[in-house]
């Protein structure tokens, strides 16, 4: 029997207590962080797979216990950027050093307009209130499935004429409704009008008359005379090429728009959308653009000069070429159709040949005429149509070459030149005949248009 170390008897138990605290002591140290290997010679190590079982448990909760502390870290660092972010939002990105006037720029006053700038903006406030925007009764802005609003062709621009609510606009803006023959008095299109609080108020257009010839067509609205501004009508026989002219209308359907040019060209032919070739045009720089067309063209004393209705282009939108019917065509076309409902205009009523085919016949100078009716005019002054000889080759008939000295070069040009005339004027024509030049005087009649 081994006895245990020396000491008194009475105190053994406390002995043996001692030595198991010291060597659970031991266990524990070796298992957490293996420090030491010193062990009490008196004392028996524990069991190899004890202390393999412990040091597993004492690195798997240190490993659990870093995850832990991990997690915490994140968990904390994510709270605080989302109170941040919701408080402090300057705070995410900027610089709390720096302060908001530091990076405000100094701002200048607007002050007065130059006096280019000054006048133009004067000219369109005080003449946008004439110009109105026009729907063809039957066309209807479409909504795409893109949100933007399509506006029909047919949509436009018009001018107030005059305080009894006469609208003059383009024939081809309401052409589509004019196509169905309406009656004077039905409604052909809708006119929207500006107040002066800038409201848009809309009235029935009802058609007075049109002139496919010229392009124009007129109007009523039954509009209050406060209402309404008749346009200021200027001298387009004044006008030279290079001088300041501004367009209004409502390009695209955005209303009351714009435009600032020059006029480029006198006495262009325009081929209008209305299928007809009118002489005497303006040519301007000015963007015109769809929806442009029967607004005004405005010389820089805010007179309107012209209605624009055509544009030369490859794309369908302004290429720096648009037109305008000359404010003298304007002038001599509405008041006969407000008077008459149409145009009464003036002609020698005798059938000429087309330019196309008069060079044909060899004829490059003058309008040839083809037929003369009996009982007219040209009849009784002995104009003498062409016609067929024995053999059956054509005869030439008389080839008008002047009007009261006014050179011709065809029949586009005669019409051109008649226009200067009205119903019952005397005018004197130079005529050649075979190779003989004649004159012959007879009035003018109504032209059977």
């Amino acid at each position: 029997m081994q006895c245990l170390p020396c000491g008194p008897s009475t105190n053994a138990p406390a002995a043996h207590a001692a030595a198991r605290s010291v060597s659970r002591r031991r266990v524990v140290v070796k298992g957490v962080a293996s420090a030491t290997h010193d062990t009490d010679d008196t004392e028996e190590a524990p069991p190899r797979s004890m202390r393999t079982t412990c040091d597993l448990g004492a690195m798997s909760s240190k490993a659990l216990l870093l995850v832990s502390k991990r997690k915490l870290i994140a968990l904390s660092a994510f709270c605080l950027s989302l109170h941040s972010s919701r408080y402090f939002p300057a705070l995410a990105l900027g610089d709390t050093s720096v302060k908001i006037e530091d990076v405000t720029p100094k701002i200048f006053p607007s002050g007065p307009l130059f006096p280019t700038e000054k006048r133009i903006a004067e000219l369109f406030e005080t003449n946008t209130y004439s110009v109105v925007n026009i729907f063809d009764a039957t066309l209807r802005p479409q909504l795409n499935v893109t949100g933007v609003v399509e506006i029909p062709e047919g949509n436009g621009s018009g001018v107030v004429w005059d305080d009894s609510g006469h609208i003059v606009t383009n024939y081809h803006v309401v052409g589509s409704a004019l196509s169905k023959n309406p009656k004077p008095g039905d409604v052909v299109a809708r006119v929207n009008i500006l107040a002066a609080e800038g409201i848009q108020k809309n009235f029935e257009g009802k058609l007075v008359g049109a002139d496919r010839a010229k392009d124009l067509a007129v109007l009523k609205v039954d509009a209050p005379t406060d209402l309404l501004k008749p346009i200021n009508v200027g001298q387009s026989s004044a006008l030279r090429v290079g001088q300041q002219c501004l367009a209004i209308g409502n390009p695209f359907g955005f209303d009351h728009t714009l435009t600032v040019g020059v006029i480029s060209g006198l006495n262009r032919d325009i081929f209008s959308q209305a299928g007809v070739t009118i002489g005497g045009g303006i040519q301007t720089d000015a963007a015109i653009n769809p929806g442009n067309s029967g607004g005004p063209l405005l010389d820089s004393k805010g007179h309107m000069i012209g209605i624009n209705t055509a544009i030369f282009t490859q794309t369908g939108t302004s290429a720096g070429v648009g037109f305008a019917i000359p404010s003298s065509t304007v002038l001599k076309i509405t008041p006969q159709l407000i008077q008459f409902g149409k145009v009464r205009r003036a002609g020698l009523n005798v059938d000429f040949a087309p330019d196309p085919i008069a060079y044909q016949l060899n004829v490059r100078n003058g309008a040839l005429i083809l037929k003369v009716p009996g009982g007219s005019a040209a009849a009784k002054a002995g104009l003498a149509p062409t016609g067929r000889g024995f053999a059956g080759n054509i005869v030439l008939g008389d080839i008008i070459i002047a009007v009261d000295g006014k050179p011709v070069k065809g029949k586009s040009d005669l019409l051109r030149v008649l226009d200067d005339y009205g119903v019952g004027d005397q005018v004197t024509l130079t005529i050649r005949r075979g190779s003989e030049t004649l004159e012959a005087t007879l009035p003018l009649e109504e032209a059977n248009v």
